[in-house]
């Protein structure tokens, strides 16, 4: 069973027009998917957004939200991230695993079986995904490490209950 945690999927970019629409911006992969969560988004726990609609133009999302007509209200609303609960995620089959699942994960050069941190965020920087590894006290030293999100590679498994990510690295890279 899922903890019930959020998941960032979007944020509320730039309006557009004069009657509260905004570019919307998908974190989903494929950003398609955002439309699948419209009645599921929040801002945080208290604060669920009822969206009018989601609109797919050419390469980007427009959006409005219910009782927002003026460009003056959903500019307030500008940068806000925008979530749903873990538990509307689709299931995925079992050698698949989110982003946010990654997160807390303790990181294992199999090289000299050292442990080299705990994976704090993932990004994106163009080429590929990469895992953002902080230092913790068990750590074989005290190096924050960019270490590239390509299974087989470098990445060599993922344990999602012990909560360990096995990866081909070494601690002097």
């Amino acid at each position: 069973m899922k903890k019930n945690k959020q998941v960032c999927i979007a944020n509320i970019g730039k309006p557009r027009g004069l009657k509260g629409e905004f570019f919307l911006n998908s974190f989903c992969s494929p950003k398609e998917n955002i439309l699948n969560y419209i009645d599921n988004i929040f801002i945080d726990n208290e604060n669920k957004l009822s969206i009018e609609y989601i609109k797919k133009i050419n390469s980007k999302f427009l959006a409005k939200l219910k009782n927002i007509d003026s460009v003056d209200e959903i500019k307030k609303y500008t940068n806000i991230k925008l979530y749903i609960s873990s538990e509307n995620l689709p299931e995925l089959k079992s050698e698949e695993v989110y982003w946010h699942d990654l997160k807390g994960m303790i990181v294992i050069g199999l090289n000299k079986n050292e442990i080299l941190g705990e994976v704090k965020e993932l990004n994106n920087f163009g080429a590929n995904d990469y895992l953002i590894v902080k230092p913790t006290p068990d750590s074989v030293d005290e190096k924050e490490r960019l270490i590239p999100f390509i299974k087989e590679k470098f990445i060599d498994s993922i344990d999602k209950k012990e909560r360990v990510l096995k990866v081909y690295w070494q601690s002097d890279y």
